[in-house]
């Protein structure tokens, strides 16, 4: 029986990202990075665990690129050599944390770019380039509760979020009537303590009003290390009924 597990992650370069990708190569999992920057010490892991690591420096706002160089890389494999295959769409970004007629039409685009339509590029890639694969497919969208809850001043995020949790219901509907369909979920992960945390808690109160809760949030310890976050998403994944609720909260 095959035990060999490869998994692709967006945004593994830092935060809850790399978290992730070092412990899925703790776990015996070769990996597909693709972020801005290369990361030196997660290949250095990965070289000492015996583990291949392989990293795409790519600008994700623009997504054809990496979505059509990942189906290509993808043919190029032997999926009878593979136990499982899985994605994981962690990247995220946040624009300029304002009233939406205050953001640049150049940055909302790229934030709409970077965590909606990547998500959805690299996911319909994905799909087709391994649905012949007997392998078990995974599809993880990390999503936030922003995606089901409004804020003021993140209009592109919680959007984009939102679009991200109503795509993944419809290609879960989509996998279930195929033969070893994938399985899929956009899952919120909590709140964690990474850089978009701190770009939040550094906006411009007169425009951001919420600003106080992420503030009171860090004061009183209530965020998640990117490691434990990790942890609690990647033991999701790992549960036998993953992607029977294909929206879903870590904290439920």
């Amino acid at each position: 029986m095959n035990q060999h597990h490869l998994t692709i992650v967006t945004g593994a370069s830092r935060g809850m990202g790399l978290a992730m990708a070092e412990q899925l190569i703790a776990a015996g999992h070769d990996l597909l990075c693709i972020s801005r920057k290369h990361n030196d010490a997660l290949e250095l892991r990965a070289a000492s665990a015996g583990r291949r690591c392989e990293q795409w420096p790519q600008d994700l706002a623009r997504p054809q690129t990496a979505a059509a160089r990942l189906e290509t890389w993808l043919a190029g494999h032997d999926g009878t050599t593979l136990a499982s295959v899985t994605l994981i769409n962690n990247a995220g970004m946040l624009p300029r944390i304002a009233p939406l007629g205050e953001i640049s039409a150049a940055d909302l685009a790229d934030a709409l770019r970077v965590d909606l339509e990547a998500p959805m590029l690299l996911t319909s890639a994905f799909l087709r380039a391994t649905r012949a694969w007997a392998a078990v497919r995974k599809v993880l969208n990390i999503s936030s509760g922003l995606g089901r809850r409004a804020m003021a001043s993140q209009a592109p995020y919680c959007a984009a979020k939102a679009g991200m949790d109503h795509f993944t219901r419809c290609v879960a509907l989509e996998e279930a009537v195929k033969p070893n369909g994938a399985t899929v979920c956009s899952l919120a992960p909590g709140v964690i303590d990474t850089d978009m945390q701190v770009q939040l808690r550094g906006a411009d109160a007169s425009r951001f009003p919420d600003i106080g809760n992420f503030i009171g949030m860090k004061d009183k310890g209530a965020l998640s290390s990117p490691s434990e976050a990790a942890a609690k998403v990647l033991e999701f994944l790992a549960r036998p009924d993953f992607g029977s609720h294909p929206v879903a909260d870590v904290r439920d």
